[in-house]
This record gives structure tokens, C-alpha cells and sequence, in this order.
């Protein structure tokens, strides 16, 4: 029994329940962790190299779109073959095929005149491969752990998002300016060795469907299953609102200017991650929550509120405050929109319901440097992040609004607790199948 002063701390700290008592989820979340972190380095050192040797910003620029459609193409394939194959298989194979594509950054890297056009070639390559397994990765986790300790997995991954964003870029950087990109991509490589042998340890996660139907059929069975659910639809607008809207990441460099602390712009790049780093360490109180819907509007609504006000903060360490801040609800916004789909998707549509996901994802960021840059190259630096930050205010306003049955989401409602039970059935039968002789 805890002691009465025990019981506060332990309510705030994230709960470490799914981790402690699912093998299958400590050997992925392990694994991701491992990947991410090695990632880092690559996508730090791939802009640094091209701009090494091209000079040109553009060049440089160039990488997101060659990155962004494969991502989007890809994704919604890979979230058709979630719901067709082993989603541990797939996943598994994706690490592989990541592997292979840091040995050739390494081996170019290596040359005495490194070429650009592998640069190119492996980030679109790596942005297809991640696309394809993403979906398969996010669909494993119901399967992993029970339904009641699924807010408390979300929470974890999240948390381990977090981690990456604070502590890899500064790691990364260091690492490139001390011994050069090829130890980036050595570092790489070696991170995907570890995972692979790690992911290798997962059970199988078999697909539990007969997917006979061809697969743009079976993408667009997805897509009518999203559309006729306003909850689920309510997420990813609500995610969409706050990525184009409100994570001003292209203003970064011009902001520093803009505030006298070109030093500080690694702080602005790091704020948002560390306020989700510091909201993911007291997450506990999260499992408590039962209106999952209401804190994935209040998030959306929260984010723009902080991000207006960082337009109008007056000075260096309150913009960093209100980033922090905005990165907190973001962290409240995934983790709970994370809950909503494990706990209320069919298993068999979850993998394309998570390339919808990873579609938004992608498309988001990507748009909201196209609104902020264009809208700061006609309206000033502060006037492009208050308005982004007032229209996803507004946005999250306008949706409680719409889409009521995302208001009043409920995990606890009875067609919820019927997909938990399905899910328990469906575990209970594949643990039986892994005790039986022979298996």
C-alpha cells in the first residue's frame, strides 16, 4: 500500500504498466525508440550534406517534396497491406530495408567525392519505406497490450517521440561537426541492427481478415468507414487544424532574427518537444479520463491559443514558453486521438485507418510551411504566427461544434467496450495458439 504522500506523485508520473508487463511492447517500443533516435541522425545529416556540396537552399528544400509524396502513396498502401499480411513481417522487413538504405548514405558519404543524387534516391526511398511500415507498426499495439492499459501504450509512445525530439538533433549535431556525416550514417546503421534484432523477438501479429478484394478497394472500404464515423473523422481534422495551422517551423530562422537570438534557434526547434516531453513525464492523470473526444478538441484549441500568443509575447524566453506549451497539448491531442483509434476501430480496418493517419500526418506539416511562408512574405513573421494560431483556435471551436459525437466520445459507451471484448477474445485465442504443442 502507498503511503498518502506516495499517491500524488505516482497519479502524475506516466504509467509504465503496458511496459512492465507486456514482452511484446517493451521489445517494440525498444525498437522504435531505438530507430528514432537513429534517424535523427540521418535526417540532420542529409540537408547538411547536400548543402555542403550544392550550397543552395534550395537544394536543400528540395528534400521535403522528394520526401512528402512517397510518403503519402505509400502510406495508404501501407495501411492496406496492415489489414492483409503479418504486421510484425512487415514491419520487420521495412527495418531492413531502412538498414540497407543507411549503408549506402554510409558507403557515399565514404567516397572521396560524395555524390548528391544518393542523397536524394535513399530520402525518398526511406520516406517509402516508412510509409509502407507505419501503419503495420500502429496497428500492432492492440494487439500487444489489454484495452484498459491502451492509454497508458499511447502515452508511452508518445513519450518516446518526445525523448527524440530533445535529446537526438543536439546529439546529432554534435556528432557531424566533430567527426563528419559518415558517423551520422554509421550511427544510423547501427541503431537499425539493434532494432531489427529486437523486432525479430515480437510475436507474429497476423492479419485477422481474407483480404481477396483488390487493394484500391479495400483502401476505399477504409475511407467509408472514416467518413461515416464523425468521431474518427473529428480526430484527424482536429490533427490537420493543428499541424497547418499552428507548428511554425518554417518561421523559426526568421522569428530568431526577427527577436535578436539567432543563437536560440535551436531552442525554438527543441521548445515544442520539450513541453511534450514534460507533458508525457506527468501523464499519469490521462488513464483517469474517460471523454477522450473532449481532450482531443481541447488540445487543438489549447495549441492555437499558445501559438497566437507566442506572436505576441515580448521577448525571447516567453516565446519559448508559449512553444513549450503548445507542444504539451500536442502531446494531449496524439495520446488521446491514439486512444480513440485503438479503442474503437475494428482490427481489421486499423491499418488503414492508420495510413489515413500517416497521410494527415505528412500532408499537415507540410502545408502549414506553405501557409506560414507565404502568408509571412506578404504579412510579417508575427502576423503569420498569431493568424495560424487564432484559425486553429477557431478550428477546434468550430469542430466541438459539427462534430458533437466527437464531443461526446465516451470510451465507456457500450459499442466501445463490445470492440474491447472482441479484442480480449481475439488475444485470448492467439495466446492459446502459442501454448498449444507444436506451435
Amino acid at each position: 500500500m502507498p503511503s498518502g504522500t506516495d499517491r500524488p506523485r505516482s497519479r502524475l508520473l506516466p504509467d509504465t504498466t503496458p511496459w512492465r508487463t507486456s514482452r511484446d511492447f517493451r521489445l517494440t517500443w525498444t525498437s522504435g525508440t531505438v530507430t528514432l533516435l537513429g534517424s535523427v541522425f540521418t535526417m540532420t545529416a542529409i540537408p547538411l550534406q547536400i548543402a555542403d556540396l550544392t550550397g543552395s537552399p534550395l537544394a536543400v528544400g528540395a528534400v521535403g517534396a522528394v520526401e512528402l509524396v512517397p510518403t503519402i502513396l505509400f502510406g495508404l498502401y501501407g495501411g492496406v497491406l496492415a489489414d492483409r499480411a503479418d504486421r510484425r513481417t512487415v514491419a520487420l522487413a521495412a527495418e531492413v530495408a531502412l538498414a540497407a538504405l543507411s549503408s549506402l548514405l554510409l558507403a557515399n558519404a565514404l567516397l572521396g567525392a560524395p555524390a548528391v543524387w544518393p542523397l536524394y534516391l535513399a530520402a525518398g526511398l526511406a520516406a517509402a519505406v516508412q510509409g509502407v511500415q507505419q501503419p503495420s507498426v500502429d496497428a500492432m499495439i492492440p494487439r500487444l497490450v489489454p484495452p484498459e492499459q491502451l492509454v497508458a501504450a499511447g502515452a508511452l509512445l508518445s513519450l518516446r517521440w518526445s525523448i527524440g525530439g530533445v535529446a537526438a538533433p543536439a546529439a546529432a549535431g554534435l556528432l557531424i561537426a566533430t567527426a563528419g556525416a559518415p558517423a551520422a550514417y554509421l550511427v544510423d546503421l547501427t541503431t537499425f541492427l539493434l532494432s531489427i534484432a529486437l523486432l525479430a523477438r515480437v510475436r507474429p501479429v497476423p492479419s485477422t481478415r481474407d483480404a481477396e478484394a483488390p487493394p484500391l478497394r479495400d483502401l476505399a472500404e477504409g475511407v467509408r468507414y472514416a467518413a461515416r464515423r464523425p468521431d474518427l473523422l473529428g480526430t484527424y481534422l482536429a490533427d490537420l487544424a493543428a499541424t497547418v495551422f499552428a507548428l511554425p517551423t518554417a518561421l523559426f530562422p526568421f522569428l530568431a532574427g526577427e527577436l535578436d537570438a539567432t543563437w536560440a534557434l535551436g531552442l525554438l526547434y527543441s521548445a515544442s518537444a520539450a513541453g511534450s516531453l514534460l507533458a508525457a513525464a506527468t501523464g499519469g492523470w490521462t488513464e483517469r479520463v474517460h471523454r477522450h473526444g473532449r481532450l482531443v478538441l481541447f488540445s487543438a484549441a489549447l495549441v492555437g491559443a499558445a501559438t497566437a500568443a507566442a506572436a505576441v509575447a515580448p521577448g525571447l524566453w516567453a516565446v519559448l514558453l508559449c512553444l513549450a506549451v503548445a507542444g504539451g497539448a500536442h502531446w494531449i491531442g496524439d495520446t488521446f486521438r491514439s486512444a480513440i483509434w485503438n479503442r474503437s476501430i475494428p482490427d481489421e480496418l486499423r491499418g488503414r485507418a492508420a495510413g489515413l493517419e500517416l497521410l494527415i500526418g505528412s500532408a499537415g506539416p507540410a502545408l502549414g510551411d506553405l501557409r506560414a511562408g507565404g502568408l509571412a512574405a506578404r504579412q510579417g513573421i508575427r502576423a503569420a504566427l498569431g493568424t495560424g494560431g487564432l484559425l486553429c483556435l477557431g478550428a477546434g471551436t468550430a469542430l466541438a461544434a459539427a462534430l458533437p459525437a466527437l464531443w461526446r466520445y465516451d470510451q465507456r459507451e457500450p459499442q466501445t467496450r463490445q470492440a474491447q471484448q472482441a479484442r480480449q477474445t481475439r488475444q485470448a485465442q492467439e495466446a492459446r495458439q502459442t501454448t498449444e504443442p507444436g506451435a
